[in-house]
């Protein structure tokens, strides 16, 4: 069994459709801010057809969100 790097260690990596599902965003919305650059949660491809999200990235993307919108309120 190969190891898992200390990156990954503990992390579970999220497809799409399980990211779009956590942040109730469309999958198309996901791709299309992945095609923009840094618009969406950080993400990485997985072989040369699939991408994935560290589930961490996608909680501490949502924490920002909630914070920039408090922000904005204040």
């Amino acid at each position: 069994m190969t190891p898992i790097h200390s990156w990954a260690e503990g992390q579970k990596i999220l497809t799409i459709a399980e990211v779009s599902e956590l942040t109730r965003t469309p999958a198309a919305t996901l791709r299309f801010w992945r095609s923009r650059g840094g618009r969406g949660p950080k993400s990485f491809k997985v072989g040369p057809k699939r991408v994935g999200y560290l589930e961490s990235d996608v909680l501490a993307w949502l924490e920002e969100q909630y914070q920039a919108a408090n922000e904005e309120s204040a």
